[in-house]
């Protein structure tokens, strides 16, 4: 029987075959065990379509089709919801500004004819056109004190809170009757305590203003205090008055609407940097969480903030829209849903132009399902590039 006598070079390529069909097999099972387990910015349509059969009682969720009737039926209950939070519409009152009250500074000037009670100015001269023997007295500063009086010689104790000034001037004319001739008051208010507001939070220009008889409103009193230190879209307006309070976006307030409020004394006013956001994962460039930066943003919109489904990886008719539906800032309480919109469909674009974004909105695009077994095919041929070039090197 004839013996084959080959080369080395024959037995090198034998050897090398069968090691390599090893290897393949064993890196093929490998490879195959291990789908599973292969990088994936998050699930497919079908796995998130199983995990809501399969959701349990805690934490149940569904996925709802966006169609015409459930995007108007959104836009109704959003339109509800706005209707039912507070505004600051509902704080309207109205309240003087010119009295005086605890704490304010006030500036007295009483003025008299002939023999009087008060001597500090000494005679004017007949040249500057009064009568030489008025007299006259001063007190630059006397502040009403907690129970809102004040102490005058020769008159007592005056209760003037909730006086204006010039109430207060026909009190002390009154006082001084049958003890001074013709007496004249002039009070005015040097430093204003009782008629203040205050702005406090991310302003520039923090701390007390007082209110004066033009009514001031309450973007008046930002403007005032340097405006916001954020954007009027990502601030809230924190509005304490008489023991209540009420918050608003800052950016929904329009000059001169009833949310403008007319201010009076004691409110409090507290901006807060609060941005609404929406987060963005899956199949797109890069996962991202976005302010809203406007009034109101629609789906598509938010879509096309981040790009959009990426070519390579994404399933266009799988995005999803992740939501408490529920009370607002209590998640909760609400009742997890899941919108779907199939952007291989051309009517999904209006729809998702009507579909407003709620802050804190995560929308997922799913990965195409066929992106598992070109992965797996880019691993392998990973696994064997080696092997190819050792053997190419060896030649």
């Amino acid at each position: 029987m004839p013996v084959y006598q080959g080369t080395s070079q024959d037995m090198d390529s034998f050897t090398f075959g069968r090691s390599g069909r090893s290897f393949a097999v064993l890196a093929g099972t490998v490879a195959m065990a291990g789908c599973a387990t292969l990088p994936s910015s998050g699930p497919t349509a079908r796995q998130i379509e199983r995990g809501a059969a399969a959701s349990q009682p805690a934490l149940r969720f569904q996925i709802v089709n966006l169609a015409p009737e459930i995007v108007e039926r959104l836009r109704n209950e959003e339109a509800g919801r706005r209707d039912g939070v507070p505004t600051l519409a509902q704080l309207a009152r109205d309240a003087r500004t010119d009295t005086i009250g605890a704490g304010d500074v006030l500036t007295i000037n009483i003025y008299e004819v002939g023999v009087g009670l008060f001597g500090g100015t000494g005679p004017r001269t007949a040249g500057e056109g009064f009568d030489p023997s008025a007299r006259g007295e001063s007190f630059p500063a006397i502040v009403v004190d907690r129970e809102g009086t004040i102490r005058l010689p020769y008159i007592g104790r005056l209760g003037v809170a909730g006086l204006t000034p010039s109430e207060v001037q026909r009190l002390i004319e009154q006082g001084l009757k049958g003890k001074s001739q013709s007496p004249q008051a002039l009070v005015a208010v040097r430093s204003n305590i009782a008629n203040t507001i205050y702005v406090t939070g991310d302003v520039r220009r923090p701390g007390r203003l007082e209110l004066s008889l033009g009514r001031e409103r309450l973007l008046d009193a930002i403007a005032a205090s340097g405006g916001s230190v954020g954007t009027s879209e990502d601030t809230l307006v924190r509005f304490a008055r008489g023991g209540r309070i009420v918050e608003q976006r800052l950016g929904f307030i329009r000059s001169g609407t009833a949310d403008d409020l007319f201010l009076i004394p004691g409110d409090r006013i507290e901006l807060i940097r609060r941005p609404r956001t929406f987060n963005v994962f899956g199949a797109t460039a890069r996962a991202s969480q976005i302010n809203f930066e406007t009034g109101e943003v629609s789906l598509a919109e938010a879509l096309a903030r981040v790009g959009g489904p990426n070519d390579l990886q994404a399933d266009p008719s799988a995005v999803f829209l992740f939501r408490y539906d529920g009370i607002p800032d209590a998640p909760q309480a609400g009742l997890p849903k899941i919108y779907r919109l199939d952007m291989l469909k051309p009517e999904s674009y209006f729809l998702s132009q009507r579909f407003a974004m709620r802050d804190k909105d995560v929308i997922y695009i799913a990965n195409a399902a066929a992106n598992q077994p070109s992965k797996l095919v880019n691993i392998v041929n990973q696994l064997f590039s080696p092997f190819v070039t050792a053997r190419a090197l060896s030649r």
